[in-house]
């Protein structure tokens, strides 16, 4: 290339950039005109006020308990201390980047360090910290306050199904999902509609008082659960061994409903909590409801051992029960899911004695995942489901069970034989107690006496709870190993184990139970026992003395 061709071409780049520079120069203003214009907004829409984010199906649910109240406030003030320092911080680096940039002919500080600054950014975050703390705090201990509730629930987890129990009413019942199976087995490969509380819908569900402070005590008959409620803000877990501790005071009646919150085997997502709560004039119906249901249902139970079933009946019945209980595990052709869940289909337990399958159903199989259904199910119920067990998929053993049959091979459960069995031993303790000679409060026991005979009491009476080692299942059954019990006065000790504990229900009153000296005997080895070693001998006149006042 000659010199004349290059200084053309060199000419031409050089028109070509002083014509198309101004362009792109324009052009990137334009872009960093529209950069700032959409900062603008983003910054506005993070100080759009909290309105909006309690509206919002992403943010948190606020609830209707005063404490989920307070746990959304938390939540709330956190999120907008977060969106404030964030809005601080990027602020300041775009802001930076954009006026001090290399290309604005920016020189940079020469600085190292400022002792100023560093004590500005370390004393800014630990004032944040306590005024999240200080809040969060008082809620914490509000939502572990148990103390003063009017109602105590005991609430068990079971692999599907949620346990509930009133420690104040003779009312317990299992609450089961009763969303259509077919809505979501979806095994035909035809789409049912869903309903609308689709897996979140109960056959029984839990029924609290509003205004009222319920306590729960949550615990688990098999593997690890998690009750949840989120416009209580509860979510404890329900661990086997274990009881935990939660209470709500529902000021608003209406249905709540929540789910198994712990991945707990193959049907958790089956598993949903839904809490109806009633006006107190509304429980108190609720509450005669039950009873006089249960007197129903006692009544039917000792009507069904005179009573016999056709076949097609308890087949019926059979195949209802089956479904709503034994399907999620041993599946509804009776395939089960082996080896956890054996099928059912020609299976030795429905092909083999009529006997061994009642106690089955009834008591379970300990080390498996088969529960005992004895407290679940009617004995006509059970008679049903092992008749359908036995001549379903193709068994055709052709064996109609009835509930009489069931009551014999449990040894006489009914109401009938259970009525009997409770006057005999009426009669039996009446001999006793005319025989028996009168308790001589009087008498006075030496240390070792006391000792031996309230390790007796202690094992029969007190170790299911307090455990034999006195360390006790926390909190509800707390440990007797240096307790404020133990350490404070013995007169409180000795009222405690008579008339029970107000402000813990699980603790019951033994004075009915227990004979004085009895009463005497359990005080003085739980107060010199596992190391308390306190010294303190009680007699029974001084159990006499605390029960006159």
């Amino acid at each position: 290339m000659d010199i004349k061709t290059k200084t053309i071409k060199t000419d031409a780049k050089e028109r070509c950039i002083t014509l198309i520079a101004p362009v792109f120069s324009n052009l990137g203003q334009r872009r960093c005109l529209v950069k700032r214009r959409n900062l603008g907004w983003l910054l506005l829409g993070t100080l759009v006020p909290g309105i909006a984010w309690a509206e919002s199906k992403l943010n948190l649910t606020e609830g209707v308990t005063e404490v989920s109240k307070e746990v959304y406030d938390l939540h709330m003030l956190a999120l907008w201390i977060c969106t404030a320092i964030g809005v601080v911080v990027f602020g300041a680096m775009i802001w930076s980047m954009i006026f001090h940039r290399k290309s604005k002919g920016v020189e940079p500080a020469t600085f190292h360090e400022s002792t100023k600054v560093e004590i500005l950014w370390t004393v800014i975050p630990i004032i944040i910290l306590i005024a999240m703390a200080v809040p969060a705090t008082k809620t914490l201990i509000a939502m572990e306050n148990n103390e003063d509730s009017d109602i105590t629930i005991q609430i068990t987890g079971s692999q599907w199904k949620w346990h509930y129990k009133y420690f104040d009413q003779d009312i317990e019942f299992y609450s089961v999902l009763s969303t259509p199976r077919d809505e979501f087995d979806d095994l035909d490969g035809v789409a049912t509609a869903k309903g609308e509380n689709y897996l979140l819908e109960v056959d029984k569900p839990l029924v609290i008082p509003a205004n009222k402070k319920v306590r729960f005590l949550i615990t688990s008959d098999d593997v690890i659960h998690s009750w949840w409620v989120p416009a209580f803000a509860v979510k404890q877990d329900a661990n086997p061994g274990f009881i935990n501790e939660a209470w709500a005071n529902v000021p608003k009646p209406g249905i709540y409903r929540g789910q198994c919150a712990e991945l707990c085997g193959k049907d958790h997502g089956y598993m949903p909590v839904v809490v109806e709560v009633k006006s107190e004039e509304d429980y108190a119906a609720w509450i005669d409801e039950q009873n006089q249901l249960i007197a129903d249902a006692k009544a039917a139970e000792a009507a069904s051992l005179n009573a016999s079933m056709s076949m097609d009946d308890l087949m019926k019945l059979g195949e209802t029960t089956y479904t709503a209980y034994c399907a999620a595990c041993h599946q509804p052709n009776g395939m089960g899911l082996p080896p956890a869940f054996p099928a059912l289909k020609g299976s030795p337990i429905a092909m083999g004695d009529v006997n061994a399958h009642i106690d089955i159903v009834f008591n379970g199989k300990a080390g498996t995942g088969m529960q005992g259904y004895g407290k679940q199910l009617s004995l006509k119920e059970i008679a049903a489901v092992v008749t359908y067990e036995r001549n379903a998929w193709g068994n055709n053993t052709g064996d109609a069970v009835q509930a009489t049959d069931v009551n014999e091979a449990m040894g006489g459960t009914g109401e009938a034989a259970n009525a009997a069995a409770t006057e005999a031993v009426k009669e039996e303790v009446a001999e006793v107690m005319e025989s028996a000679p009168a308790e001589d409060l009087s008498k006075t026991y030496s240390m070792d006496e006391m000792m031996a005979k309230g390790e007796k009491v202690y094992v029969t009476y007190c170790a299911a709870c307090h455990q034999p080692t006195g360390a006790g299942m926390p909190p509800a059954f707390p440990s007797l190993i240096n307790s404020p019990i133990i350490n404070g006065d013995v007169s409180a000790h000795i009222d405690m184990v008579l008339n029970g504990s107000k402000k813990n229900p699980a603790m019951a009153a033994f004075k009915s139970q227990l004979s004085k000296t009895d009463i005497a005997a359990v005080v003085t080895y739980e107060r010199n026992a596992w190391g308390n070693n306190k010294g303190d001998l009680v007699q029974p006149a001084d159990v006499d003395a605390a029960s006159a006042k």
